[in-house]
């Protein structure tokens, strides 16, 4: 990897830190036997007049989709297990402030990139849960979101 490389990796992990945002998150589904599944994303935002960062960005990875918000934001989604881990591990020697967020997210995503939910382990969705909840915890959010208890209520983890 080249120091330009470096530089622009370096850059993006400046960006994630303050423009950005680390998800993982349980999704009820209705079409799927078991009624929910996981889903990761790295989202970086910009003003829409500036989205052309975004592009960029998302051009750098080979991943990821831009979209305008109607609140004249736009977006830059990178979801899938394994891209937004060859986005994490990039990342990661120039990540300062979302660094946990980060080995959270890497770590979850690893686990689902090994197996499916037909053949997941009920200590690996334990393990998931308490990830959600270092995310959860270490992002800035707006409303609430779901508490361990209901985390695990969802899988069908509790009496």
């Amino acid at each position: 990897m080249g120091s330009r490389s470096k530089i622009d990796f370096a850059y993006v992990a400046g960006f994630l830190d303050g423009d950005g945002s680390l998800m993982l998150q349980l999704k009820k589904r209705s079409d799927s036997p078991k009624k929910y599944r996981f889903m990761a994303t790295v989202c970086f935002y910009q003003d829409s007049r500036h989205k052309k960062t975004l592009f960029w960005i998302g051009d750098l990875f080979g991943v990821g989709y831009v979209s305008d918000r109607k609140d004249g934001m736009s977006e830059l989604r990178i979801n899938g297990f394994a891209s937004v881990q060859l986005v994490l591990v990039k990342l990661f020697p120039f990540i300062k402030f979302k660094i946990t967020q980060a080995r959270a997210l890497a770590q979850a995503c690893e686990i689902l990139n090994k197996t499916t939910l037909r053949t997941i382990s009920e200590k690996q969705l334990r393990k998931l849960v308490g990830l959600i909840l270092v995310i959860q915890n270490e992002n800035y959010v707006t409303k609430r979101k779901k508490t361990g208890t209901e985390l695990l209520k969802v899988l069908g983890l509790t009496p």
